[in-house]
């Protein structure tokens, strides 16, 4: 991932909404959530929901996909990975030993 790919991430992540529905995405794994789903959840308006979607989209952290009249929502694990990757590149002086506990269990909670 490259610096701009990441600003682009953090920039999307960075706001209250998209952080917690990333957040639910997360917690939701493969299954995914549908727009009106999380708007219910998170006590959101559906408009609120789709404009906020529409920016995690943009930064390549979820996708979506169509399942009849709904739009499934889903996390996108290789970007996750890709921007953690990113941030722990140059972690502590280049010893990512020092930072394996934290990715082994990230590691762990991918799966």
């Amino acid at each position: 991932m490259d610096t701009m790919a990441a600003v682009r991430c953090f920039q999307a992540i960075g706001q209250a909404h998209r952080l917690e529905m990333f957040r639910q995405l997360a917690k939701a794994g493969d299954t995914g959530m549908t727009a009106g789903l999380i708007a219910e959840v998170l006590d959101l308006a559906p408009s609120q929901v789709s404009f906020h979607l529409k920016e995690l989209e943009a930064s390549t952290l979820c996708f979506a996909e169509r399942e009849g009249r709904f739009i499934r929502y889903r996390i996108a694990p290789g970007a996750v990975r890709d921007l953690l990757d990113f941030l722990l590149a140059d972690c502590c002086q280049g010893r990512r030993d020092l930072c394996s506990p934290a990715l082994q269990q990230l590691e762990h909670n991918c799966r």
